[in-house]
């Protein structure tokens, strides 16, 4: 029995997977978003086409992690200081668009559909939430999410996000189930809601904290994996056991960690169970998804989608030029949100179960979600014929924050690194600093720096720092450091960075020549030809003759170090070093040397 559930589990993990990788990869190439291969895929090999998979409702109820994580990392993206910078767009932007949008659909749908007021108020305030797992990575590949467009609409998607947790609330209020009644009352839920948020707002500080300390101490990553994953569940896990949201608790589980110098290597070692969680979850709503109601009434389907479309858009352009977008910026943020969201299929699936609309409704309305999200990509090629900023304007307008998405990052928070993100924040450049040492960490918080912990040169830590939006990326590590080839991954990576490298010594600079980098920097050379040129003052030495021993002893080192790159060979051009000497006259300048 239990090899057979096992060749079971084999089997489908395989169809879903190999389904999942042909179709969002077309998607992906025709520009339509990961989300519809993956609802698509899951209509194909579901029940009612192919039928190579079953139980769509307990792979639903298995991947709705992939949701709690989603919620957890937006929660890690709320950190006190980012709150209070995009307040205006997130608590007026984001409430505004969710509370008109909500209030206008719902009486659509009313009007147009025998649905009761509260069935209408469950299917409305889902569809005036937009797809965060289409628009981000939309704005990202066209290089406008660290525009002033870009962050509008990321904080309205933020918004719409933190608001799913009063949406499920809210269909719990009206659910007409007979457990429902039986459930403890309002005033009571209210305060385990309390209860538990502090609870777990302590937890973060006193437990999970030392936890990563403890971890990053270590250095195993796989723990960080484990202990990252236990914090989203236990929290989830908590606030279901006191019959609470899931979402709202991994949510908490993010903004307690949001200030955590752990975060980004946290972020790093989630999103890829969330990636593939969620991706799970949207192809199990595809195979849940009623293709004989849809087919029974495709111009129903096709109106409600239309009309979705154009009372969002409509309502969003109103909004965008309240809040000073220019008309052609406010059509394009309005068409870019236009659609329904992945999270319209959850609370869907609440409204049903709270008996609040009928499974043919939550068919035909995830067709509707569906739809929407297909047209968006075609809406905003028309969207871009009415955009008039420019990218480059736009981003020397833009407030950085300063642990995300900043212009420089500086990787190696040592005595190095110190000096240059000093030097920069002197000028008033924003800088995301990053060390894989937790005593580092530890020291740094002391002296009220904040440095997050993780391996610099990680891709998937670097992005998650910001690094596809930084200017210049710069790795200042102890020991021997980068070398040519995870220079070219990095470069390849984000090919906008300029990228400096801290050389430990001349192996080094050999091993990254040819490199695609802004430049090096040899560890302790300007130093020690500082301490020359002072030690030549010291004997009285000729302010000219100095410069001349300098600019001398440059030449002489950039054409060794110039053939030693070009043969490998450490001892190439040994001719040419200038070798120190115990015997002095006065026609000799002693001139600083560098073995090796």
């Amino acid at each position: 029995m239990e090899t057979h559930q096992t060749a079971n589990l084999l089997r489908d993990g395989f169809i879903m997977l190999g389904a999942a990788l042909a179709l969002v990869l077309v998607f992906r190439r025709l520009g339509l978003g990961a989300t519809l291969g993956y609802l698509l895929s899951g209509v194909l090999i579901g029940p009612q086409v192919l039928g190579l998979v079953g139980d769509a409702e307990g792979k639903l109820g298995i991947a709705e992690i992939g949701i709690a994580l989603l919620l957890f990392l937006v929660g890690l993206e709320l950190s006190p200081a980012r709150l209070w910078r995009l307040k205006r767009d997130i608590f007026g932007f984001g409430l505004l668009q969710v509370v008109l949008c909500g209030a206008v659909i719902s009486a659509f749908v009313y009007a147009v559909t025998p649905l009761s007021p509260a069935a209408a108020l469950a299917i409305g305030l889902p569809l005036a939430l937009s797809s965060t797992a289409q628009v981000l990575p939309m704005l990202e590949s066209a290089g406008r999410l660290r525009t002033p467009f870009g962050q509008r609409a990321f904080s309205v998607l933020l918004f719409q996000d933190l608001s799913i947790v009063p949406m499920i609330t809210i269909i719990a209020a009206l659910s007409r189930a007979p457990g429902a009644a039986e459930g403890p009352p309002g005033w009571l839920l209210a305060l385990y809601t309390v209860a538990a948020v502090a609870g777990l707002v302590l937890a973060g500080r006193f437990i999970l904290n030392p936890l990563f300390r403890l971890i990053g101490g270590l250095g195993e990553r796989e723990l960080f994996v484990a202990a990252g994953l236990f914090a989203v569940l236990a929290s989830a896990a908590l606030m279901q056991w006191l019959g609470l949201s899931i979402a709202l608790g991994a949510f908490v589980a993010g903004v307690m960690l949001a200030d955590s110098p752990y975060r980004h290597e946290l972020e790093a070692d989630v999103e890829p169970f969330r990636s593939l969680l969620l991706g799970l979850f949207f192809i199990a709503v595809g195979m849940l998804l009623d293709l004989h109601a849809i087919a029974e009434r495709p111009l129903f389907v096709i109106a409600i989608a239309a009309g979705l479309v154009v009372i969002k858009t409509s309502v969003i352009l109103g909004l965008a030029r309240m809040f000073g977008l220019a008309w052609g910026q406010a059509l394009g943020m309005g068409l870019l949100l236009s659609q329904g969201g992945e999270f319209g299929f959850v609370l869907f699936a609440q409204a049903q179960d709270a008996l609040l609309i009928a499974p043919e409704a939550a068919s035909l309305f995830g067709a509707v979600v569906t739809l929407s999200m297909a047209t968006t990509p075609f809406l905003m090629q028309i969207g871009k014929k009415f955009r008039q900023q420019p990218l480059a304007r736009d981003r020397t307008d833009l407030p950085r924050p300063a642990s995300d998405g900043a212009s420089a990052i500086v990787i190696g928070w040592g005595r190095f690194g110190q000096t240059v993100g000093q030097m920069l924040s002197v000028q008033g450049i924003s800088v995301t600093t990053i060390d894989s040492k937790a005593s580092q960490i530890d020291t740094s918080i002391e002296f009220g720096q904040k440095v997050y912990f993780g391996d610099g040169t990680r891709l998937d830590l670097l992005r998650q720092a910001g690094a596809g939006e930084a200017q210049v990326l710069l790795f200042c590590m102890d020991g021997a450091g980068m070398d040519r080839a995870q220079a070219e991954t990095v470069a390849r990576a984000f090919p906008q960075a300029q990228i400096f490298v801290r050389a430990y010594d001349r192996r080094q600079l050999i091993r990254l020549a040819g490199a695609p980098i802004a430049g090096t920097v040899r560890d302790v050379y300007e130093s020690a030809i500082c301490m020359a040129r002072r030690a030549m003052e010291a004997l009285e030495i000729d302010g000219e003759e100095i410069d001349r021993s300098e600019t001398e002893y440059r030449q002489i080192d950039a054409k060794r170090l110039e053939a030693q790159s070009r043969t490998g060979d450490l001892h190439a051009a040994d001719d040419i070093m200038i070798r120190t000497s115990t015997e002095v006259s006065a026609e000799t300048v002693p001139i600083p040397a560098e073995s090796g």
